[in-house]
């Protein structure tokens, strides 16, 4: 490929709302431009390096045994209303009505599409299992997109859908996907973690999300430093103290805590630290509300919280009505402390291990001091409904958690029978009789990995790209092409002989002066940039740097070769 041929609209200056570094730089690098709020084009170089990323995503699902195949994009609203997710997916399902009045969306997502085909394809267990997949453009309806095509309403996406007849056959799907994930990602260059992670809204046993590790990332995940544990932050178990609670030696008191209503007052005021306090959150449940107790230094977990029997999902706060009402007491004062009998009391393990604790006086203004369950507070339950720290104890025993940022390009899930019994997809068994299969999903934004990579990679100049996803694997440089014909015939000789030996090559043959053409390449991130110049060609040598090395340095053709190989 010839710059001089090629569409490359480099640009200095970028919108103040690109947040982020991938943002920025696929805007000033020309990968991308907006159309409109979440929707880009793919310019030439930006597809260059999504095509990259698309055919090794292809490869490992072929090599993982998957078959491709491609289904609508526009799907009928009666396929979502036979799943239940017509009005249960929310404000993100794009719903869209044609010329006949009929009721469609613009698919975020293909469980249903796919358990239509396999319920009309697939008759017996000889058929199983087996693995679809498709690599195609998916629509959510974001309330705020942002950072690109990081948080794009469109978006490039690979998802699989596998079909079987046993939990343990869907097991070994889910461990092949796994491999293959981790195949994908390590050939694309990328630092990850396989984490586990709760399901959401596509639902099912269990899944795992493959989360790029970055600064920006949206997520936090939980590490182990003894072992392999990982699991996303709100799916981490925080594990009780080691400790046993201290048996009660303070005296229950009311103090006057007039104007004292956070956890970081009262402590402040009281001179205790925060760890010695109970917050006291009321929730609305299924039956009333709810009391949640946990440390004063800890964070309630909302995904751990929505799964208590006593809720009917994700957790809300009472509004200042609904708490007076019930405990003549305002935000900021509540306590386990003679809450009424009907308000089930949901203590976190750590909450549970205290003693002698402080917490709200259930009356306006006060608190109490040398509070102890059983003794003063009742206890309806002891639950994990935190979110880890850094320091706590590995759910696996070994070593302790540190919390790292991740962006999530991958996730894989168990589905089970859940799409396949709400929507009768059943085959014969080797007796004869009807039974509804088993569902894995498996999904991978192909676009936004472009993206995460960018994030885990850069530097002032712009990207530094994995070589399996650079445009070009090497740019050769030709200096003064006009007034010096043995060099650009040389360059040229260069780029065809590289070409020739299957090694992907662009000639920056635009004659632009050697700053900018530099800073061209440095910004899109091309891996080896070589220089033809009458100098070098006098001394036997190519001027050569490495994207990720500060230094030029001068060595042979062969030389370039045997690096290349």
């Amino acid at each position: 490929m010839r710059l001089s041929q090629f569409h490359l609209a480099t640009v200095k200056e970028v919108p103040a709302d690109a947040e982020i570094a991938s943002h920025r730089l696929m805007l000033r690098a020309g990968m991308i431009r907006r159309l409109a709020s979440g929707l880009y084009t793919w310019t030439p170089l930006g597809l260059r390096v999504l095509r990259k990323v698309e055919q090794v995503v292809r490869e490992e699902m072929n090599r993982a045994g998957a078959i491709e195949l491609l289904m609508p994009a526009v799907q009928p609203k009666e396929l979502w209303e036979e799943s239940g997710r017509w009005d249960k997916f929310g404000d993100q399902l794009l719903k869209i009505r044609d010329r006949k009045d009929q009721e469609f969306c613009f698919g975020p997502t293909h469980e249903e599409v796919i358990t239509d085909f396999a319920r009309n394809e697939l008759k017996s267990y000889k058929q199983l299992p087996v693995n679809f997949y498709q690599i195609q453009t998916k629509f959510r309806d974001e309330i705020r997109p942002r950072f690109g095509v990081m948080r794009a309403r469109e978006f490039l996406m690979k998802d699989a859908y596998s079909f079987h007849l046993s939990s343990e056959s869907l097991a070994d799907t889910y461990g092949a996907m796994y491999q293959a994930y981790s195949r994908i990602f390590n050939r694309l260059g990328l630092t990850f973690r396989a984490v586990q992670a709760d399901t959401g809204a596509i639902g099912g046993n269990a899944s795992h999300e493959f989360q790029v590790l970055a600064d920006s990332g949206e997520d936090a995940i939980a590490f182990s430093d003894g072992s392999d544990y990982a699991a996303n932050i709100e799916k981490a178990e925080a594990l009780a103290s080691s400790a046993a609670r201290p048996a009660p030696h303070a005296e229950l008191k009311r103090v006057d805590t007039p104007t004292q209503k956070t956890i970081a007052q009262v402590s402040a005021f009281l001179g205790v630290s925060p760890r010695q306090c109970i917050k006291t959150l009321l929730v609305r449940g299924r039956d009333g509300l709810v009391a949640l107790c946990l440390r004063g230094d800890h964070e309630i977990n909302e995904v751990k919280v929505s799964k208590l029997p006593e809720l009917s999902g994700e957790p809300v706060l009472a509004s200042e009505e609904e708490i007076l009402a019930a405990t003549n007491t305002r935000p900021g004062f509540i306590g386990p402390v003679g809450l009424p009998a009907d308000i089930p009391v949901i203590v976190d393990r750590d909450a549970a291990a205290l003693a002698d604790f402080v917490c709200g006086g259930n009356a306006d203004g006060t608190h109490y001091t040398g509070a102890n369950w059983e003794r003063d507070a009742r206890v309806s339950r002891v639950e994990d409904i935190r979110q880890v720290v850094e320091g706590d104890r590995s759910p696996d025993g070994h070593g302790s958690l540190h919390i790292a940022r991740g962006i999530e390009v991958g996730h894989i899930f168990q589905l089970g029978p859940k799409y396949a019994q709400a929507l009768d997809a059943t085959v014969l068994d080797d007796q004869g009789k009807s039974q509804v299969m088993m569902m894995g999903c498996y999904g991978i934004g192909v676009s936004r990995i472009v993206a995460a990579a960018i994030e885990q990679s850069h530097d002032e100049a712009g990207i530094i790209w994995p070589e399996a996803m650079a445009p070009w694997r090497v740019a050769v440089c030709i200096i003064n092409p006009k007034h010096s014909p043995e060099v650009r015939d040389a360059a040229e000789a260069l780029y065809r002989k590289l070409e020739q030996h299957g090694i992907e090559t662009v000639l920056d043959d635009r004659g632009l002066r050697p700053g900018q053409m530099f800073a061209d390449l440095e910004l899109i991130g091309i891996p080896h940039r070589v220089v033809v110049s009458e100098r070098g060609m006098a001394a036997g040598t190519l001027e050569y740097r490495n994207r990720g090395e500060s230094d030029n340095r001068a060595i042979t053709e062969d030389e370039l070769f045997t690096l290349l190989a």
